[in-house]
């Protein structure tokens, strides 16, 4: 489709379609719809019923809280846009909110990282060193860290749509996914982007690389620590405990590495699984984590049935 020209000050982008399947994009946005807004219901949920549940004001469930409105955030900062291509065939996105969207979608997921690193750290102190957990994981200690992770999260990225800014771009400007990625716009630019590249690296491996490596080391101490009990029911008991961060951990990252990828490899590979990827790194956390902790929480799951009067078995 050729791209009409426009101001090298103001270009704006197309979102990417499915060869062929243009007109079948209505029916692919109901599925994609119906995820949103079980991301919606669940995570909201989360929110309700740990502020509703006193026995869960704990770090734990806080930083739960946190990662439910992260998800919240990135899942509504993208998803009604791609809804509206969808359905109303909406496919030219602006300059500036392309930038905006990529700010928010990259800051977003490296506060989660952040958080998620804060919970790895919270079950290591808990299990590790349950006598002082109290001491050092109280409840200002949880907000302030969730204030540096947005302040991490901001500082680190902040800087990718300034270095996109002055750019210019030129010919055809569509994009590779149905949403504005760091990397996908860099691509599109007829400039030197060499800076943009180093410091999108630079500030990926110092935030979710970094925050990765944390995480696994945190778990190597856990598993010395538990390896350490006598009983093999004793320390199934007590891993147990990290389960649903472990899996919460892996929904993040997983379509994280995936879509890094698909981009640095993927090249050659369908546009649909571009799409695919994309969707799947915004959409599969904010939906599977209030789901994990609502199966391995007893009081999520009693105070969801009570809102929807199940009688609790």
């Amino acid at each position: 489709m050729p791209f009409s020209n426009s101001s090298e000050l103001s270009p704006s982008f197309i979102l990417a379609s499915i060869p062929g399947l243009e007109a079948a994009q209505c029916w692919m946005a109901i599925p994609l719809c119906s995820a949103y807004v079980l991301a919606l219901l669940g995570n909201c949920a989360v929110l309700l019923v740990v502020r509703a549940e006193p026995s869960l004001h704990a770090p734990m469930y806080f930083f739960l809280c946190m990662l439910a409105a992260i998800d919240l955030a990135l899942a509504t900062a993208t998803v009604p846009r791609i809804l509206s291509f969808y359905w109303f065939d909406s496919r030219e996105i602006s300059f500036a909110a392309c930038l905006l969207q990529m700010f928010l979608i990259h800051t977003l997921s490296a506060v989660e990282s952040t958080v998620l690193l804060a919970m790895a750290v919270d079950r290591y102190v808990a299990i590790c060193h349950p006598l002082r957990h109290a001491a050092i994981l109280t409840n200002g200690a949880t907000a302030k860290i969730g204030l540096l992770a947005m302040a991490r999260g901001v500082l680190f990225f902040l800087p990718l749509p300034l270095l996109l800014l002055p750019l210019p771009f030129c010919g055809p400007r569509v994009l590779s996914h149905s949403f504005c990625l760091h990397q996908d716009v860099m691509n599109l630019a007829c400039a030197n982007t060499t800076p943009s590249v180093v410091y999108g690296l630079t500030a990926i491996l110092l935030v979710m690389g970094l925050d990765a490596v944390l995480i696994c080391l945190s778990y190597l101490l856990i598993l010395k620590a538990v390896l350490r009990l006598a009983a093999w029911r004793e320390r199934l008991k007590v891993f147990s405990t990290c389960i649903a961060h472990i899996c919460v951990v892996l929904a993040f990252y997983v379509p994280l590495i995936g879509l890094s990828v698909v981009h640095r490899f993927g090249k050659d590979l369908a546009p649909l699984v571009h799409i695919i990827m994309g969707n799947i790194y915004i959409l599969v956390p904010a939906v599977l984590n209030p789901i994990i902790y609502g199966v391995r929480t007893k009081q999520i799951q009693r105070r969801i049935l009570s809102l929807i009067h199940v009688p609790d078995r």
